[in-house]
């Protein structure tokens, strides 16, 4: 069965017109936050700011609020829910196109000698709002997507001040009905330093290559994409024990 489907998406896939790849510039600006309720609990909140030709026009808006248990020190599960707002990319068209997402989340983080490693796992069930002529339809396009990243990060010098130096590499691959010649969706490279501020905030800066297939099956996006995130963390403090 996988490999009539195999050979019936290339088929297809040979009968497309010619590949077309539009390259632009963006900037990427998030916060990622969590905060400890507890040892085992913590809840988990972004908001991410993307747009394109630089920082000239606006690409999309996008929150996420999840609850994350820490199962052990290294592996953490997380579940939660997304909204994003998507405007527009056909000229003169102004309305926002608005897409709900819930998702979970595998992370395991661990170390091999100085170097941190970071896999992570995320299934998301994604609507998105469809636009026809400039108005919401009223329909939605389901989708499930699987991603998978690894992100490496080594410290510059023995020194806790200076910046680590990190590389992440993310694949997304995604399936539904309306999910017929682009079943691989997008692949994020990321190089870059993450630098620390303090003991309850971060954030890396660096470049980001995006490369999206598009559901045309024909058209991809290429983004050389400015990245900068900043990572905050809180909780209760720890109680400090009464000599008395």
């Amino acid at each position: 069965m996988l490999i009539l489907q195999f050979v019936f998406t290339n088929t297809v896939t040979a009968q497309l017109p010619p590949k077309e790849v539009n390259r632009q510039t963006q900037t990427w600006l998030g916060i990622i936050s969590q905060v400890k309720l507890n040892p085992h609990w913590s809840i988990l909140a972004d908001l991410h700011i993307r747009r394109n030709h630089f920082v000239q026009d606006p690409n999309f808006v996008f929150t996420r609020l999840a609850l994350a248990r820490q199962i052990t020190k290294q592996f953490q599960v997380a579940a939660g829910y997304g909204h994003m707002w998507l405007s527009p990319t056909r000229e003169g068209w102004k309305t926002i196109s608005n897409e709900h997402r819930f998702y979970q989340q595998l992370l395991f983080s661990g170390k091999f000698h100085r170097l941190s490693i970071q896999h992570r796992l995320r299934n998301e069930q994604r609507w998105q709002q469809k636009i026809a002529n400039d108005v919401r339809t009223g329909d939605y396009r389901f989708t499930n997507r699987i991603r998978y990243q690894l992100a490496l990060s080594i410290p510059v010098s023995s020194k806790n001040d200076w910046p680590q130096f990190v590389l992440s590499d993310e694949l997304a691959v995604h399936f539904g009905k309306e999910v017929i010649y682009n079943h691989f969706d997008q692949n994020r490279v990321f190089i870059g330093l993450k630098q620390k501020l303090s003991n309850h905030l971060s954030a890396d800066f660096g470049y980001m290559r995006v490369y999206q297939k598009k559901y045309t099956g024909y058209q991809y996006d290429l983004n050389d994409t400015f990245r900068c995130f900043i990572y905050v963390t809180g909780g209760p403090k720890a109680k400090v024990k009464s000599k008395n």
